[in-house]
């Protein structure tokens, strides 16, 4: 059984960047697609971007033009490069890949605030 890891998240102020790394235990290259989804406290969690197999991706209004979804199935690794990070991007961050079931990491807090 797979099991997914995040990492990269912190504590970041306005405008500034962070990048997040899934790393999975075993081969990522049969997963057709993988996600990061977030929850910020008191609000439901909420897909933030997706990328197939294929590298075709998707991207919550919220976040075009200043996230970018990336896969290297050579390292077993999904990342997520988060720039000009705003208040409203303070959630946490879970790594999502779905194979006849679901996978979800444990979650990593990104924190936007001066």
């Amino acid at each position: 059984q797979v099991q997914f890891v995040e990492s990269g998240g912190g504590l970041v102020q306005p405008g500034g960047s962070l990048r997040l790394s899934c790393a999975a235990s075993a081969s990522i290259s049969s997963f057709h697609t993988m996600a990061w989804f977030r929850q910020a406290p008191g609000k439901q969690r909420e897909l933030v971007a997706s990328i197939s197999s294929g590298g075709n991706t998707n991207y919550a209004d919220s976040v075009k033009g200043r996230f970018t979804i990336s896969r290297d199935n050579a390292k077993n690794t999904l990342y997520l490069q988060m720039i000009s990070l705003k208040p409203e991007d303070t959630a946490v961050y879970y790594c999502y890949a779905v194979m006849l079931r679901n996978y979800w990491g444990q979650g990593t807090q990104v924190t936007v605030s001066s």
